[in-house]
Order: C-alpha cells, then sequence, then structure tokens
C-alpha cells in the first residue's frame, strides 16, 4: 500500500516544495496536477523542499480528468476540503489497494462541482471555521498523511532514531 499525496492546481511554491519533503520524507508518491502557479525550478518550491528533491516521487498530470483516470479499481480516494461531514480520523486508511488524498488550491479547494458529485470521498480536519477561512496546506497534508501512516503502522519509517555517538556503544 502507498500514500499518494495530489494537489490540484497548487499556487504557492512554499507550500508545494514542504509538501515534497513530507512526501520524500514518508515514502509518498507526491502528484501536481497542472496549471501549477509556478515552475518547479521556482527558487521557492526549492528552497522549501530543501535538498530532498532526489528523493521525491513526482508524477505530474495535466488535469484532474487525466488524474482520475489513473486510478486503479481498488485505490481509495479521500478529497480534503473544508466542505465534508467526515473527520479525517474516523476514515478508515487500509483497506483496499494505494490511498490517495486530493488536496485543493490554497484559494478556492476543489472545484465544487466535483466535491457536489463525490460527498462520501470527502474528509475534513475539524477547525474553527468562524476565525479562520482555511488551515494551511502543508499542515493539512502533514496532519491528514500521519493520521494515515499511524493507522497503518508506519511502514518502513524509523520509529526511533540515535545519535551517532551512542550507536558507538
Amino acid at each position: 500500500m502507498t500514500n499518494h499525496i495530489v494537489l490540484f492546481e497548487p499556487l504557492m511554491p512554499a507550500n508545494t516544495g514542504n509538501i515534497a519533503r513530507t512526501t520524500a520524507g514518508t515514502d509518498a508518491v507526491l502528484h501536481l496536477i497542472e496549471p501549477l502557479g509556478f515552475e518547479l525550478d521556482d527558487k521557492h518550491v526549492k528552497r522549501a523542499g530543501l535538498d530532498y528533491w532526489e528523493h521525491v516521487q513526482l508524477v505530474r498530470h495535466a488535469n484532474l480528468p487525466e488524474f482520475l483516470a489513473t486510478l486503479k479499481a481498488d485505490d481509495q480516494l479521500f478529497l480534503v476540503s473544508k466542505f465534508a461531514n467526515r473527520d479525517y480520523s474516523q476514515a478508515d486508511y487500509q483497506q483496499g489497494g494505494d490511498c490517495y488524498f486530493l488536496f485543493g488550491k490554497e484559494t478556492t479547494g476543489l472545484p465544487e462541482v466535483f466535491m457536489r458529485q463525490n460527498p462520501d470521498k470527502a474528509i475534513r480536519i475539524p477547525q474553527d471555521d468562524q476565525h479562520v477561512r482555511s488551515l494551511n496546506l502543508s499542515n493539512t497534508v502533514a496532519i491528514v498523511l500521519y493520521e494515515a501512516l499511524r493507522q497503518q503502522g508506519f511502514p518502513g519509517l524509523e520509529s526511533s532514531h540515535h545519535y551517532e555517538q551512542d550507536k558507538l556503544k
């Protein structure tokens, strides 16, 4: 089972760079649905991703229908949005094939028509909608991805790490 982070028309290079770093550190695949609001060689993307870009499994898609066509029948698709009735921690990320987490554009989210057609796939992070419009995209990705990894037993990830000097003892 592989986790996939899918960004729909991301606009902010620093968010995408931070998300790329998170996917590299968790062995998740990063999908970018075009158009992008920046070039991938943008200095802000590179700076946020630091020197981890070589470890990012990156897939680009021309549009949302092209991305959706790549999904297999047993894959799970989750639409992460404030316009959802199910809490992200209530979803089961251990069913079937790979897990795909689709996040909307920073300014407008996912297309409303698409969301209305797929309410059963929508999940949200609880928040105080009276005081903020939305949570930061890179933070949201980390929260949802780590819940999926927790449910899956953190496959292939280190659960502890030691100082170099402690390894010599």
